[in-house]
Parts: C-alpha cells; structure tokens; sequence
C-alpha cells in the first residue's frame, strides 16, 4: 500500500503519546485483499487459543465438540473452529494447556499431561488441518503444506510440581513454552494479582528458567508481577515471549506490561503478544472484570471446583450487572501501536487470549478476524515487512535464538 505523507505523519504523531486513542474504520476489501495475501506468505502465530480447556470443561470429546463443525451452535458458542482459523489465516497457534492453579504437584502434572494429550489427539483427529510444530522451521513448513502449525504450551509453573525432571519430561511431549505462573504464585515466582510472597523468583525459580533455556522452551511472562518480569529478564539467558498480555500505559491491570519493562524487552530480543481479553483493553472493562472476578472467588469459595454451579452464579451475577461499552478493535490496534512505540516493531506480537476469556471484542469477535485487525494498522501506515513481523517474523525469530542457545547451553554438563 503506498502510505502519503499525512498518512505516516498522522501514524507516528498517534504513537507518539500513549493517551492518543485511534478509532478503527470498517476494513477496506482491498487492504483486507492485501493482508491475506502477506499471511500466505508468513505465517501469522496466536501466541495462546484455550480450546485444549474447552473439552475438559465442557466434559466433552471430539464428536461432541468437533472443530469441523460450526462451532457458534454450541452451547455455549465458541469461537474457534477450522473454518474460522482458515479465514482468519492463522498459520501457526499455541494451543494453552492450562489447568487450574489449584491443581499443584503430582496432580498438576497429571492433568497437564492430559492436556498435552488433548491437543495431540486433536491434530491427529484432523490430519489435514493440523501438525505438531516443535521448532520454528517447523512452522515455516508445515505453514508451505498448507497446514496450521500447532504448537503447545504450559499456562502456570503449577504444572510441573516443583519438578525439573516434569518440565523436561513436558518438553519432550510438545510443550514450547511455559508461563512461570498463572493467577496463584508458585512455590517459586509471584503471579499478578497474588499477594507477593517471593518478589520476583526464589534461587529454585532462577534454576527453572535457566533449565528452560538449556530446553530451548521459551519463558513466558504473561500473568506474572512486575517484580518477576524484572527478575526473569535479568537472570534469562534467552528471548523471553509475553504470550498474551497487553499495554499497562493503555489499561492499568497488572497483567498488562509497564513501558519500563517494555523497553527491557527490547534489550533482551523477546517479543509482547497483545491480548484481546477486554479487561486488558479499556479501563472501563477492566472495572468490570475486577468486579466479575470478586464475584467468581465468592462464588469459588461457595462452590469449590463445582464449574456448573459456579458458571450459574456468574450467570445471575451479570444479570443485574451489565457489560459495560465493549472494547473493539481499535482499541487492540492502539495496544500493538503503543507496544511498537515503546518496544520497537521487531518485539510485538499476537496472542489473542480467544476461548479463555469472557465477552468478545467489537470486530475481533473470532479467530477469523485477525485479517481486519492486520488491515487497520496498514490503514494506520503499517508497511507490508511489518504486518510481516507482527504476525510471525517476530516470534519465529525469537524460536530460533532460543533454539541456538539451547544448543549451546546443551553442551555444558548437566547433573540436575
């Protein structure tokens, strides 16, 4: 697209102050047009899709939630399905095998497991969708196929049981990267929204994150304190990814990355993959979010771990407690501007968050909407090589080092 003067003087004066919010147009048929043309190029790479949760919850296999099928007939819908990832042309997804914080050592790990197993019986029920991609030339040629890359990983340190010999046996298995916590601090790390126990990472934690490098499995720091991103970033010895996180100058939650670490980011040659869960977008959503959360503790504590009973209190919960104004696309194209803006274009990413959050956002209702987002920031005077970067360069390239420096770490001795 040939980008006019106004065009980049409007883009760089909007990325220039974090308080600037650019609204979104309807996507242009021929931008939209171009953008596909990139993703059949360059493969583009969700950093985080929960359908692996979505079959131990709902308690259902394959037939009863099956991927070649429309899945918005479900009850309740879903948003991912094959049709729509091939209209969303994503090339590469990691599928999040998350399980609850509350499921800690040799129960943890049995559930990540299974999990694990979910997703690799997934790609074998659908061959011609899917293949397991354990490397970012794997990636590359499985995208040539024709296929969708699928890749795993590990949503919370929980999942290893304080066991160094779980994470190398997850490795193994498929897992590509590992968030060092989820919402409950480990034994080692402090997570976001917990009451900081360690402030950052035990001598153990530095021990896992340093054992990841030597796997070549990326360390991601989605969901933890701002203590812990500091200390991982120090200590690490490769790339970090934040798989799905978002802004903290745009939407003040502590999941969201503050600019300092941003820019620590950048230093270290990891990646920030914007996330597209309200409450991470919009101070208005993430109110609501805060208040929706207290409610799903109350709730949690009444309940225990009986989902059925918890989702019918969340229910009537939001009966007499509207939804604010939905955030929208514009809104995650704002994320990714100022991430750019503070990071640099070579360390911003994806990672939609889709089938683990709730609410939708105006124009990025699915998996097959990433076109629309991609064609807004060309809009905004994104060039072609950087849609490129956005959409998988960026995380490819931050495999690869990872992989090159795990092969030079796994020629040191090792007796742990």
């Amino acid at each position: 697209m040939k980008i006019t003067f106004f065009a980049s003087a409007l883009f760089l004066a909007m990325i220039a102050s974090p308080s600037v919010s650019v609204s979104a147009e309807p996507p242009d048929a021929a931008t939209v047009a171009k953008v596909k043309k990139i993703l059949r190029e360059v493969p583009l790479i969700d950093g985080h899709n929960d359908v692996p949760w979505q079959y131990r919850k709902r308690k259902a296999g394959f037939d009863e939630v099956d991927l070649a099928t429309d899945t918005r007939m479900l009850r309740p819908p879903m948003v991912t399905d094959i049709a729509r990832l091939r209209a969303g042309g994503v090339g590469g997804q990691f599928w999040s095998v998350y399980i609850p914080a509350t499921l800690t050592n040799s129960a943890g790990v049995q559930a990540v497991i299974e999990q694990i197993d979910v997703v690799h019986r997934m790609i074998a029920r659908y061959p011609e969708t899917f293949e397991l991609a354990l490397t970012a030339a794997d990636v590359e040629r499985i995208h040539r196929k024709g296929k969708i890359a699928s890749l795993i990983g590990m949503e919370g340190g929980h999942s290893i049981g304080n066991s160094l010999a779980a994470l190398r046996m997850t490795y193994k298995l498929g897992a590509r990267y590992m968030t060092l916590t989820h919402t409950k601090n480990t034994d080692w790390a402090d997570a976001a929204g917990d009451v900081a126990q360690h402030h950052g990472l035990t001598l153990f934690g530095v021990e896992i994150v340093h054992e990841m490098n030597r796997l070549g499995m990326l360390v991601d720091l989605s969901h933890v304190t701002d203590e812990t991103m500091r200390h991982a970033l120090k200590v690490t010895k490769a790339p970090v990814i934040f798989s799905h996180s978002s802004a903290r100058a745009l939407c003040d939650h502590a999941r969201n990355v503050p600019d300092d670490v941003l820019r620590q980011t950048t230093e270290n040659g990891g990646v920030v993959m914007v996330c597209f869960m309200p409450g991470y977008l919009t101070e208005r959503e993430r109110g609501d979010l805060e208040a929706f959360s207290a409610e799903q503790r109350k709730l949690r504590e009444k309940f225990g771990e009986d989902l059925d009973k918890i989702e019918a209190g969340l229910v009537e919960w939001r009966r007499t407690h509207p939804e604010p104004q939905a955030a929208s696309l514009a809104d995650v194209a704002n994320h990714v501007d100022h991430i750019r803006k503070v990071a640099g274009v070579d360390h911003v990413g994806l990672g939609g968050d889709y089938e683990g959050f709730r609410g939708s956002v105006t124009g990025l209702e699915d998996v097959s909407k990433y076109p629309d987002l991609l064609a807004e920031l060309m809009r905004r005077g994104w060039t072609a090589t950087e849609i490129k970067k956005l959409a998988g360069r960026n995380v490819l390239r931050v495999m690869r080092e990872s992989e090159r420096i795990a092969k030079q770490l796994q020629r040191e001795p090792s007796g742990k």
